[in-house]
């Protein structure tokens, strides 16, 4: 038993006026067929050595409970939901109407009815991606007013924008899930291919999107063929260009990518590094490559890179939107 708490009142266990505990007890339920241990609050008399479950105390211990049970079950607890709904700011009625579940039902889901598995699993997708929340606030338009609508949307684009990381991060592991470990030369790591980034950013002036394709390539090609093993883990295609990583339009709006976007004939991407980069992940062997890389190449503009690039034989033995092979690096310019 633990004391939460002390107050002089009149106790009704005894009926005298006294200083009463709140009080935490361990306790013990069966619902729905299953054992739970959860941790209840009671008033203490000491008068009586008594416990007293107050009406409040009864809503609570009954919900915690049910939350020990939807815990054991692996099910979100009625603060966990309360938390899903409140990160939109929605009202319990809104929220409910807005997955047609009837006004009433996230009310009991945080108050005192544990859902099913159905109902849970389809929370659990509301907190994990916001963009398909968005489309059932689109689709719920008419039940909401207009000033709801307005707030829960943006609500939710806003949470899909803090979570766009995590969509490009599965995006670029659902692309690299179709290639073997002899394909990537090492395990995808997104964490090295940032810094890599950031690291050529911070050495390189100028650093435009075409030459850094090349440049990650040289990079993994040149690990490889000094220890064979790709820095990043990074696929790469021979295209018109030379060597462009598999995912790179995901990996360059990544987290920790920075770049501009300035206007020549068209759009292009200047990448710089972070603020305050500092390397982490790379070890002092891949730290060597980088620098015989931006040594041999980084003083060249973009076409320079480009024509360098159709000059190795890794290239010219790959037909076009084919994988290069890592096998091929041996053969690289660069020592």
């Amino acid at each position: 038993m633990k004391k939460l708490q002390s107050e002089r009142k009149l106790c009704l266990s005894c009926m005298e006026e006294h200083q009463v505990d709140v009080v935490e007890a361990e306790e013990k339920t069966i619902f729905k067929g299953i054992d739970v241990d959860f941790k209840a609050v009671y008033e203490y008399c000491q008068n009586m050595d008594a416990f007293l479950e107050t009406e409040e105390f009864m809503r609570v211990n009954d919900l915690a409970g049910k939350d020990a049970y939807r815990r054991k079950m692996g099910l979100l607890t009625a603060e966990e939901i309360k938390k899903i709904r409140s990160t939109y700011k929605m009202s319990q009625k809104d929220f409910s109407e807005i997955l047609d579940w009837g006004g009433a039902t996230i009310t009991r889901y945080e108050n005192y009815q544990v859902q099913d598995r159905a109902h849970d699993d389809v929370m659990r997708k509301i907190n994990d991606d916001p963009k398909w929340f968005l489309d059932k606030i689109n689709r719920a338009k008419e039940r909401l007013s207009p000033k709801a609508y307005a707030k829960y949307y943006q609500e939710a684009k806003k949470q899909y924008s803090q979570h766009k990381n995590q969509y490009l991060v599965d995006a670029i592991h659902a692309i690299y899930a179709h290639f073997d470990e002899d394909e990537t030369a090492g395990r995808l790591n997104l964490e090295k291919i940032i810094e890599v980034i950031n690291y050529l950013a911070k050495k390189i002036d100028s650093l435009h999107k075409v030459k850094l394709m090349k440049m990650l390539w040289y990079a993994d090609a040149l690990h490889y063929k000094r220890h064979e093993c790709s820095i990043t883990g990074l696929v790469y295609s021979a295209l018109p260009l030379g060597a462009v990583p598999e995912g790179y339009e995901e990996i360059i709006l990544l987290d920790g990518v920075y770049f501009d976007t300035v206007l020549y004939n068209d759009v292009a991407y200047r990448f710089k590094p972070a603020p305050d980069f500092e390397v982490q992940f790379l070890t002092d062997e891949e730290i060597a490559t980088l620098e015989k890389v931006i040594e041999e190449l980084g003083s060249l503009n973009t076409q320079q890179v480009v024509e360098k690039m159709h000059k190795e034989m890794a290239y010219q033995q790959t037909g076009r939107n084919q994988l290069i092979s890592y096998s091929l690096a041996k053969t690289l310019s660069i020592n």
